[in-house]
């Protein structure tokens, strides 16, 4: 495994357990240095993004939980003048992009010897981690805001994890987690651990395997940020081992309604003030404070990327727009359809937008 430690007092991960934060200061845990990129040609017999398993930092000995997640389609199509190629990465098999990082992560856990777990989840994070538990045979538990939309929490029910719905905004389900895990419940963080960042550096692979070449940028939505830093640092470990020319310019989308990295670049730190916890469509970007926040702007000012937000009324437009194209994604999802209006005509070709989430997620909504 690449080796991770705190990003404060640079303690090493603890050879036993799965502590979520480090147990001498508090810090975050991440990794030490960029994955290095090894071309998978000779592992096309692991099923799903496991054929990348030497450019993720695994032991042959890392026992493998898929359900053959990758491999998504990319799907070519005009858009404001322009063609763009859009990753159906709503295409995996919970319906959204996390299950590139719950394959890790579930068998993380699994190689340490866990048998029951929890995590907290607006919806796409927990139906994923439930999905790989049972795939797994973990007993999961998620913890997730009472007015989640209904899909998702059938959808977990079904893989048979608990749900447990906390009152209140998304933060308070994270919590509900924590107090939890003081308690010594496993908290399967998909924000705090950082086993699932090189899931979500796949996508940057597949990207530049189906297109013959580097994207000139990627748009994706951002909450958490994981999946825009998992990306890009896929990019980087692609640029290290010379498969590319230049690290593409990655645009971060977020709903104006709670829109934290938006604000901060824009506004500098006053824009800090105004950022609330707001009501939105797009329930899965909705995160107040970022865990890994402070990464995630040093990496976007290191590699010249941008931050746009999106009004609400512009949400269900965006949706309709793409599913006019075959493309049928979740509001979060959605975002990057307006924020592709703002920036297509300033920003370096080929671009790519990354599709997060199904819209079957977001039906029951509309009833």
């Amino acid at each position: 495994m690449f080796p991770v430690a705190c990003t404060n007092c640079h303690a090493p991960y603890p050879e036993l357990g799965v502590p979520y934060r480090c147990p001498a200061c508090t810090g975050i845990f991440d990794y030490t240095q960029i994955w290095l990129y090894r071309p998978p040609e000779n592992r096309r017999d692991l099923p799903g993004i496991w054929r990348f398993h030497e450019s993720m930092g695994l032991t042959s000995h890392t026992p493998i939980v898929s359900l053959s997640e990758g491999n998504t389609a990319l799907v070519w199509s005009e858009a404001f003048g322009h063609q763009v190629a859009f990753k159906c990465e709503y295409l995996n098999p919970s319906g959204s992009f996390k299950d590139r990082g719950s394959a890790l992560l579930v068998s993380f856990l699994q190689a340490r010897g866990v048998s029951d777990a929890m995590e907290d989840s607006s919806g796409n994070a927990g139906a994923s981690f439930a999905a790989y538990a049972a795939r797994g045979g973990l007993t999961a538990h998620v913890l997730m805001p009472e007015k989640v939309s209904g899909s998702k929490r059938r959808q977990i029910e079904l893989y048979g994890a608990e749900v447990v719905a906390i009152p209140g905004p998304r933060s308070n389900a994270a919590k509900v987690a924590q107090e939890e895990a003081e308690r010594g419940a496993v908290y399967a963080s998909h924000a705090y651990l950082p086993f699932n960042l090189p899931g979500y550096a796949t996508i940057a692979y597949e990207l530049v395997e189906q297109m013959e070449r580097s994207p000139g940028t990627v748009i994706m939505p951002v909450g958490q940020g994981g999946l825009l830093l998992g990306i890009g640092r896929g990019f980087e470990a692609l640029y290290n081992a010379g498969i590319i020319e230049r690290i593409p310019t990655l645009v971060g989308v977020q709903a104006r309604a709670c829109a934290p990295f938006w604000a901060l670049t824009t506004h500098g730190p006053a824009g800090l003030a105004w950022v609330a916890e707001g009501d939105t469509l797009a329930e899965g970007i909705r995160i107040h404070h970022p865990v890994r926040g402070d990464v995630i702007l040093r990496w976007m000012e290191s590699h010249q990327g941008s931050f746009v937000a999106v009004d609400e009324e512009e949400i269900l437009p965006g949706r309709d727009q793409l599913a006019q194209r075959g493309l049928y994604v979740e509001p979060t999802s959605a975002v990057t359809w307006a924020a592709l209006a703002q920036v297509v005509d300033r920003i370096p070709e080929p671009i790519a937008v990354v599709l997060t989430g199904s819209g079957l997620k977001y039906a029951d909504w509309e009833r």
